[in-house]
């Protein structure tokens, strides 16, 4: 139950400044402070939840001071106190108070020493509401200022206040007939009605100025008895006849279906004590509402009107405001209902200079509107929200029959006689079939004549200049005729069109329905185009029909796509114009859809507008339905999730709903979007960003909330060009980055996380600081790949990462580097070093030993990842260094991925190393591959001994490739040597070292 006070004014107080506390159980409330009145009209209301009816209604009115008198002491002083038990109000009829003068009762610690001087009086009206029961809205409530106030001093009870309400003279009175002390009085307030009397209040509140005024001018009004059903009634009368206003010029922010009827929907949201207007202000952190009531208006045009008075909450860019609203109804006929809303807020800058207007339009069928702009979108969406918690809505896609819509479409589509009656129903040619006409009537008719001047038998010459002009128009008619029938019969059936082609497989399926075209270019200026549309999505394409000689064509034509495991990102669409069989067709526009951006129901009716020169100019646009089904349901994601499972390397599952909603809420995501996976990084700008790298089948998405300020944006894996790895290096503090490449123009609406844009105009995306680099690096290139290369390129790259015998080798791929077949590798370096294998080892686990030999051996800003595990017994890491001056004379920069393996035997190690030189003559044709092999030496266990094998794998040919490999081998054989001599030496010295 919901316990609602009316707190209306209060009488005779101690204090000019003064405010009120409400109390009901746990829940508290209190009014604002009303300066300079010893007689304060708030006029106020509240809701309190009762879960107990057991509680009281506790009303404390304090003395207003503006200098706290301690520390912990409050800014006023208790004047008076009242109490009501909640049951007193459920004993009264319908569960309604009217308004009534209530005493107040004076503190205990101030009760002795002032017992005759009165605490004053407060005026109150109370309601108490059930489950579903709204009593107090039975009637309009406004006040009579012409009636002035009762002090009845004799009376200890209840006082009625004279603020009462023309249209409770009827039914009002049976509800104060209940109580004796207030039916004494009832003759009394009756010739007090019918008195002239000023009795003007003023009120400190600046924002109930305007409301207060809007009830003053209603008074001065003939005031009838009408409750807001009864007005509405006599709104009915009113409005027969009267149109539904236009939308708003500012456009339709809601837009809405509901199971329920405009007349009930009507009530639900305008009627008095509304509890959904009370929600929505919960929901929107409104506070210091006054809803004022509804009044009917007899100047001018009559309509009935109300005056809601509130506090705006806060936004990041205005602060909490006043604002006023003047909702009057314009249409009301029982079937349609139009509410026009003007908004004032003059608090806000320059807010005294406009006023914001909202159309409320409610009305039978599909569309459900409420007209305003994007300074209200947020809140409007939050009615839309709440509105549909209180009311079911219809499901959009459920008014959208796809199959009788697409069936309706294919009854629309004319036969070719139809086309061709059209296309050859113009001037010219029914000049040319009269003129073929009367020539061969003219042959019947005529008669065999002599021959003249230079004709003989078979040949006829015109014998005038009237003649030669005749045959020569009939030549050219008959020339124009056969061009368009030739014209024609290509178009029609040498073209073949996709129309009427099903669909094949199970997964994603694509439909699309051309409807027409408005406002084509044409690509030649003394005609009309011939256009037909090629709609290409996943590398496949269909095409339509090509329509003959029409600015506006209407094809209404189904083309289907046959089914793809993955869902589509986007959909390219190109209109050219028809210029014979074996011509050019030229481009009349083209655009581009991305799926992401839009929801399925603006797909399933949207207008494309077309890109380039001629179609801008003409402003030229399609009409599609577009739907995106998928007939296998949830068994296409896992069959994708497992399919990705093997080229990833690891196990991939369906993420919850929960997840799943949240990752298409950030990101502004369809619903058939779903998340494969998601890892913890940084973005890396000017300044490191910490946030989560989310990857979906069709898109990369980054997302971060640092201190409420949020960074998000996504691309389409289509977009990407290239994905690079860099090695890690001081600037990315020790952490391998991902470096991702857009192609040209793409990836715009995200360009602000991008670290620059190259000369080529494309971006730059810097990631870094994964937790495991491998995981995130291979997950990414799997899907990437599987977006972006084809089916062959796809099956050529099976064949060769598959080895003959299946030993394995490192293969770069695209900056990472997995294992593959070992080719041509020879033993460089063979040695036994008095040193246990785990020493030696150390060499390899990027320590102090491995960083001491690795400096010495003339490399420089020497960084190593740790090793993480890729497969089972195998780990893998990176290393980044530079050659100084003495081992290279080009320097340049080396990259390098170890792989460490146990031997068959499991007693000694195997480490595999690609390695890649930067910055040297053909570093982009070769790659040097090396294999350590680690074994305890037979002699003694405290001695070991390894084989080094080097080569070199060439990925483009070059005439200096002997040259080079042979330079290449020599001069890592020497530092092989060195580097292990180094090694021996340090282990030694450490182990002396131990010793002494």
């Amino acid at each position: 139950m919901k316990l609602y006070v009316y707190l209306l004014e209060g009488r005779d107080l101690a204090a000019k400044a003064s405010y009120a506390k409400l109390h009901v159980g746990k829940s508290n409330s209190e009014t604002r402070v009303l300066r300079d009145a010893k007689n304060p009209v708030w006029n106020e209301e509240f809701a309190f939840r009762v879960h107990d009816i057991d509680d009281e209604l506790v009303v404390s009115v304090y003395r207003h001071e503006d200098e706290p008198s301690g520390l912990f002491s409050s800014s006023g002083s208790l004047m008076g106190r009242l109490r009501i038990p909640i049951k007193s109000i459920a004993a009264e009829e319908n569960h309604n108070l009217p308004p009534t003068w209530f005493s107040l009762e004076r503190p205990k610690a101030k009760a002795s020493k002032t017992v005759d001087k009165d605490c004053g009086k407060i005026l109150l009206a109370i309601s108490l509401h059930g489950r579903g029961q709204d009593i107090s809205t039975d009637h309009i409530f406004y006040e009579d200022p012409s009636v002035k106030n009762i002090d009845s001093k004799e009376q200890e009870g209840s006082h009625v206040t004279s603020q009462v309400i023309n249209s409770c003279a009827a039914s009002s009175w049976k509800i104060l007939d209940r109580n004796p002390v207030i039916k004494a009085i009832k003759g009394r307030l009756e010739t007090l009605f019918h008195r002239s009397e000023d009795n003007s209040r003023n009120s400190d509140s600046s924002e109930q100025s305007t409301m207060l005024s809007d009830y003053e001018d209603c008074a001065e009004e003939p005031q009838t008895s009408y409750s807001f059903e009864e007005a509405l009634e006599k709104m009915q009368s009113l409005s027969s006849g009267t149109e539904m206003p236009e939308s708003l010029p500012g456009g339709i922010l809601v837009d809405q279906t509901y199971m329920l009827s405009s007349k009930e929907l009507n009530l639900f949201l305008f009627a008095p004590g509304s509890q959904f207007r009370r929600d929505l202000a919960d929901l929107q952190g409104t506070t210091d509402i006054q809803m004022g009531p509804w009044i009917w208006k007899s100047e001018g045009t009559s309509c009935l009107t109300r005056v809601v008075a509130y506090r705006k909450a806060a936004t990041k860019m205005v602060k909490a405001v006043k604002a006023t609203e003047e909702q009057t109804y314009i249409k009301a006929d029982g079937r349609e209902f139009a509410v026009h809303v003007n908004v004032s807020t003059p608090e806000v800058p320059y807010g005294n200079t406009f006023k914001v207007q909202i159309l409320y339009s409610m009305s039978p069928g599909p569309q459900l509107s409420a007209g305003v702009r994007q300074g209200l979108k947020e809140s409007f969406m939050e009615f839309a929200s709440l509105l549909a918690q209180n009311v079911r809505p219809v499901n959009s896609d459920s008014l959208l029959d796809k199959d009788h819509m697409l069936a309706t479409l294919e009854a629309e589509h004319k036969s070719d006689w139809k086309l061709a009656i059209e296309y050859f129903w113009n001037f010219p040619v029914i000049c040319a079939v009269f003129g073929i006409s009367y020539v061969f009537l003219h042959f019947l008719l005529c008669r065999p004549r002599e021959l003249q001047g230079l004709e003989f038998n078979g040949l006829d010459l015109p014998d005038n200049f009237g003649e030669l002009i005749s045959s020569g128009v009939l030549v050219i008619l008959l020339q124009h005729v056969y061009n368009m029938a030739s014209h024609f019969v290509q178009a029609r059936f040498q073209r073949g069109s996709d129309r009427g082609i099903k669909a094949q497989g199970d997964g994603w399926v694509l439909t699309v329905a051309l409807i027409g075209g408005m406002n084509l270019a044409s690509s030649d200026p003394t005609g009309l185009p011939d256009p037909y549309v090629v709609f290409t999505c996943n590398c496949k394409t269909r095409t339509s029909s090509i329509k003959l000689q029409t600015l506006d064509p209407k094809w209404n034509e189904v083309l289907e796509f046959d089914a793809t495991e993955e869902p589509p990102s986007v959909l390219d669409v190109e209109v050219f114009d028809f210029d014979g069989l074996f011509d050019q067709a030229a481009s009349l526009g083209r655009a581009e859809i991305n799926f992401l951006k839009h929801t399925s129901t603006e797909l399933a009716d949207i207008w494309v507008s077309l890109e380039g020169k001629l179609a801008q100019s003409a402003q030229s646009k399609l009409h599609l339905r577009i739907f995106l089904d998928n007939n296998n349901g949830v068994e296409t994601i896992k069959e994708y999730l497992t399919k990705m499972e093997k080229e990833v390397g690891k196990k991939l599952n369906l993420r919850s709903p929960h997840r799943n909603s949240t990752f298409q809420k950030n990101f502004g995501l369809p619903p058939e979007e779903f998340l494969i996976s998601d890892f913890s990084c940084s973005l890396r700008r000017k300044m490191p960003l910490q946030g989560r790298f989310f990857l979906s089948a069709r898109i990369v998405g980054f997302y971060a909330n640092v201190f409420g300020h949020k960074t998000k944006f996504f691309f389409l894996w289509e977009d990407i060009d290239e994905i690079q790895v860099l090695p890690a290096s001081l600037a990315s503090m020790g952490s391998p980055q991902l470096v991702m490449v857009l192609r040209r123009g793409r990836g715009l609406d995200a360009r602000h996380g991008a670290k620059y844009q190259d000369e080529n105009g494309r971006l730059h995306y810097y990631f870094m600081s994964f937790v495991s680099f491998h995981a995130a690096s291979r997950t990414i290139m799997a899907l990437w790949k599987s977006r972006t290369l084809t089916p062959d390129q796809k099956a050529q790259i099976i064949e060769e990462q598959q080895g003959d015998d299946g030993e394995s080798k490192l293969l770069e791929d695209a900056g990472s580097y997995l294992l593959v077949e070992d080719a041509r590798m020879s033993k460089v370096y063979s040695a036994e070093l008095p040193v246990k294998m785990k020493s030696l080892m150390k060499m390899f686990d990027g320590g102090d030993l491995e960083n001491k030999v690795m400096v010495k051996s003339g490399c420089l800003s020497y960084v190593t990842t740790d090793w993480e595990p890729v497969k089972p017994h195998v780990s893998e890491r990176r290393l980044y260094y530079k050659f100084n001056r003495r081992f290279s004379i080009y320097g340049g920069e080396v990259t390098c991925t170890q792989q460490r393996l146990p031997t068959s035997n499991g007693e000694g190690w195997i480490v595999n190393e690609v390695m890649v030189l930067h910055d040297i003559p053909f570093s982009d044709h070769f790659r040097v591959h090396f294999k350590y092999q680690f074994e305890n030496s037979d002699v003694t266990h405290s001695s070991c001994k390894f084989d080094v094998y080097a080569g070199v794998k060439w990925l483009k040919s070059s005439k200096f490739q002997q040259r080079i490999t042979r330079n290449i081998i020599d001069k890592f054989t020497r530092r092989l040597k060195d580097t292990f001599e180094l090694v021996e030496r340090e282990i030694l010295l450490a182990e002396e070292g131990s010793i002494r």
